[in-house]
């Protein structure tokens, strides 16, 4: 019954995060809300880190609150679900420095991508701000997996 069980949720796992990479990659490259359809023409991109956070805080009035809660606080709950997910479907990634890594790696790819394909920008803060992300999400896997192996204990 265990090892059904286990099965099941690596299925179920693996699904949403192909389901989770879709819709990030349609957020990140496709959104027309967040004005990735249009290609700029030109590389854009930012390399002083915390410039576009300080910039997002400073015109938060102006900018309205949903562009400065999605450009804070979007790019680490956008990244939190990977950084939960992939110790699930990869037990060889279950370090929190091994998930934090690919977090970066992954965050990089992204950005690169957003570079050569001019959409978006290329942002040193989005890369501090998804790897933080993945981090949190590596931080609540553990935290989920210690307490379900405790509630296995008392209730066996």
């Amino acid at each position: 019954m265990k090892n059904l069980s286990n099965k099941l949720i690596m299925s179920v796992s693996r699904l949403l995060f192909v389901l989770y990479l879709i819709l990030l990659a349609y957020f990140l490259f496709f959104s027309e809300h967040y004005g990735r359809t249009i290609s700029s023409g030109e590389y854009r991109y930012n390399l002083t880190l915390f410039k576009e956070v300080k910039r997002f805080i400073e015109y938060r009035d102006v900018i309205g609150p949903e562009a400065f809660i999605v450009n804070i606080f979007g790019n680490v709950l956008a990244f939190a679900p990977f950084g939960f997910v992939l110790p699930i479907i990869s037990p060889d990634n279950r370090k929190l420095l091994n998930i934090t890594l690919l977090s970066l790696e992954f965050s990089l790819t992204i950005e690169l991508l957003q570079l050569i394909f001019k959409v978006g920008i290329f942002d040193v803060d989005d890369l501090l701000m998804n790897t933080i992300g993945g981090f949190i999400g590596g931080l609540c896997f553990f935290l989920a997996r210690k307490m379900l192996r405790s509630f296995r204990r008392k209730y066996k």
